[in-house]
């Protein structure tokens, strides 16, 4: 038997066990988020997803759903506490839109015009990533990875390779490959492993198809990313292995 509880005065209905993140998107709510796929358990690192209840802040993906409850998603308090986590995801890494091949697709980007973050306000980090283009098909560029750690997660619980982990802590966490030599190149990671399909930024991507897709022409250049929906639901799974 099914609650309620309230979205911006919209009625809601949850089952038990859902987070406040899985009945909104049960009912078409769109709550701001990078790190949550419903494939894999709530992660809650992205924090994107803060919404308010009774003037206390938490992440919509792991928050359990509670009868009558109110939960503020629009007002300009919380799109600040949005845009503030934005720019700091932005200067964090190095984000470079324009030249990007993943701009138009690229979820953090979309979810930031969501948020009408349209500068980054902090200094930028600028720090020094390496690419790594050691595998025949794939290609990681570390400087757009956001720690959402949705790779680990499905290389971890789907694949069952453990091919990526995070290692350090604080501003010194990075993304790691699981190889001796810490190259993708030295793993047995493939195209049709669920882990190259859930990037929602331009840091795991396919080589030999650039561009394939025109600016202009993108998933999210026609339609934002509240109607869209995430990267994942519509990244092309051939098996190019």
């Amino acid at each position: 038997m099914s609650s309620i509880f309230f979205i911006d005065d919209k009625a809601v209905s949850f089952e038990k066990g859902d987070t406040i993140m899985d009945a909104a998107l049960r009912a078409g709510v769109y709550i701001p988020h990078l790190c949550h796929n419903p494939e894999f358990a709530p992660h809650g690192s992205c924090r994107v997803c803060m919404v308010s209840i009774d003037r206390r802040t938490v992440s919509a993906c792991t928050a359990p759903a509670t009868e009558n409850i109110h939960v503020d998603n629009s007002s300009e308090h919380i799109m600040e506490l949005r845009r503030n986590i934005l720019q700091m995801l932005f200067v964090e890494g190095n984000h470079v839109c324009p030249g990007c091949e993943k701009s138009g697709a690229c979820q953090l980007q979309a979810v930031a015009y969501y948020a009408n973050m349209l500068a980054p306000h902090y200094t930028h980090f600028f720090p020094r990533r390496e690419v790594d283009a050691s595998h025949p098909d794939i290609a990681i560029d570390f400087n757009r990875c956001i720690l959402c750690e949705l790779c680990v997660r499905a290389s971890r619980d789907v694949d069952h390779k453990n091919i990526f982990s995070v290692s350090d802590r604080g501003i010194k966490s990075h993304l790691t490959v699981n190889s001796e030599s810490g190259k993708l190149g030295d793993t047995d990671f493939r195209t049709r492993d669920k882990a190259a399909h859930v990037c929602p930024v331009g840091a795991i991507l396919p080589k030999h198809g650039a561009y394939k897709d025109p600016i202009g022409k993108r998933l999210y250049d026609e339609q934002p990313v509240s109607f869209v929906g995430d990267v994942a639901q519509h990244e092309n799974k051939t098996d190019k292995s």
